[in-house]
């Protein structure tokens, strides 16, 4: 049995946390089966953190902006193809967001991990890349990648030169990859709301907002009402774009 099954089974006393990234909205509908029911089997507690993903292609592809990218695409139907971290993984999904919104004839490459994509973006194989800030900002900085958008509301911190989607003229496609805390389902709510405390005052402390940054990822400390909330939207904005792509997990 998976971690999310054996979670999903643990006596809901407040020694079980789960630690969930957004597999666990996509999943319910990218596979035939999962062994946790969404929202029904887990209850939240924060969506702890946030990294946004980056737009990239390679300084080979000759353009600077988001909408000069579509317009080199659609004169060249097919020729393009974007890399990454994997079938269903956010980078995916946003990039299938990108390719159905704007009716590209664009070719996904997935990988088996977000290096290996923004390598792959780098060495040119596939120049275009959606794969968040990590493994992608330090190439964008050294030159190896051009990035044109950000897919978060905000500027990432990590390259604060980078617009937004929305800044770019594309509000509708958005998505982020983050890392949120789960329960069993049936914990205590004076449990759930101490885990709560106890989380945010962690998130705040200087040392991790600096490993934090450090990594990419910018501190959110949601309620679980918030989370809850988000988790239900991504599940259904997610679900449209794996069944009018047809993805299938492999």
């Amino acid at each position: 049995m998976s971690v999310w099954g054996r979670a999903a089974k643990a006596a809901p006393d407040g020694y079980t946390l789960l630690m969930v990234n957004p597999s666990y909205v996509i999943n319910p509908t990218l596979y035939d089966k999962v062994p946790y029911e969404f929202e029904k089997d887990f209850d939240p507690v924060t969506l702890a953190v946030a990294t946004t993903l980056v737009l990239t292609v390679h300084p080979s592809v000759p353009v600077r902006t988001v909408e000069e990218l579509v317009a080199l695409i659609k004169e060249h139907p097919g020729k393009y193809s974007y890399a990454s971290p994997g079938t269903g993984t956010p980078g995916h999904l946003v990039g299938e967001q990108f390719r159905l919104s704007l009716g590209l004839d664009l070719v996904h490459v997935p990988f088996n991990s977000a290096g290996l994509a923004v390598g792959a973006a780098v060495a040119g194989h596939t120049p275009i890349c959606f794969a968040s800030p990590s493994p992608a900002a330090q190439q964008v900085v050294d030159g190896r990648l051009r990035g044109l958008a950000v897919t978060s509301k905000a500027r990432s911190q990590a390259l604060p030169d980078v617009p937004t989607m929305a800044e770019a003229g594309y509000p509708s496609i958005a998505g982020d990859n983050w890392q949120a805390v789960v329960v069993p389902s049936g914990t205590p709510r004076e449990i759930v709301a101490f885990l709560h405390r106890e989380i945010v005052k962690i998130i705040a402390l200087p040392d991790i907002q600096q490993r934090l940054a450090a990594l990419g990822f910018e501190p959110v400390a949601s309620t679980p009402e918030e989370f809850a909330r988000r988790a239900r939207a991504e599940s259904e904005t997610w679900a449209r774009v794996i069944r009018a792509s047809n993805i299938k997990a492999q």
